[in-house]
């Protein structure tokens, strides 16, 4: 059985029940439901369900014993790694302070992303930064998605890193810039990321400057991060 997206029917009930438990339809003062119900309510036969909380579980946030039921783990216990649980935490009643801080993992990650690029990237990756940067000038033009094309160029930089444990923070980062760009060009009162600054940072990369690649990146997520620290402060959630 598929969706209407194509994805598996165990990916739409994982992506149903874990918004609903991020957003706080199920914690605490609202128990998660039993299986029975849930396969009733949802159309799911028993192996599917089983196979979507078994999912949920590994992202931290459900457990489930025999004889003992299923519950919602704390918050605390989530797998904030996770791009889903990313994402659903950041459609939670927004927050910025929870973009705030991932934006603060990226200016640990990809200013070092960018340097390694300098020096292990291939061709192929290479090829990927310039292919992700004319994306953007297309995108100046309306002949690309402005959006799609900035995340974009952040993921060919992981990829072009050489680090494979850097290149699968991909779906996370993507995940994160779907809310962070929009944020941050609002803050700035534009519709479209600054080619110029990306310009930097590839030109760095291809003319293999490690200090100016990592420096160009650290400066281009600084300034993002700092329009974040004034959304985060207008919210009064407080840095």
């Amino acid at each position: 059985m598929k969706s209407a997206t194509g994805r598996s029917f165990t990916y739409t009930i994982v992506q149903k029940l874990g918004h609903d438990i991020v957003t706080g339809t199920y914690g605490p003062s609202n128990p998660f439901p039993i299986e029975a119900e849930l396969c009733k309510r949802l159309g799911a036969s028993r192996s599917v369900l089983r196979e979507a909380i078994k999912m949920l579980t590994t992202k931290g946030l459900l457990n489930a014993r025999p004889r003992q039921g299923t519950w919602v783990e704390p918050e605390d216990n989530w797998n904030l790694l996770d791009p889903d649980v990313l994402r659903w935490l950041l459609e939670r009643n927004f927050s910025p302070k929870v973009l705030l801080e991932f934006t603060q993992v990226r200016l640990a990650i990809e200013p070092m992303a960018a340097a390694l690029a300098t020096r292990h990237s291939t061709p192929e990756g290479k090829a990927g930064v310039v292919s992700a940067l004319n994306r953007m000038k297309a995108a100046e033009l309306g002949e690309d998605d402005p959006l799609e094309s900035d995340i974009a160029f952040h993921v060919s930089i992981l990829r072009a890193s050489g680090n494979r444990f850097l290149a699968r923070q991909r779906d996370l980062i993507d995940a994160a810039l779907r809310t962070s760009i929009r944020l941050t060009n609002r803050r700035k009162g534009v519709r479209l990321a600054s080619v110029a600054d990306h310009q930097k940072v590839a030109d760095a990369i291809l003319a293999g400057d490690v200090e100016e690649a990592r420096a160009t990146m650290h400066a281009l997520i600084l300034e993002a991060m700092t329009l974040i620290e004034k959304e985060v402060l207008a919210s009064g959630e407080g840095l």
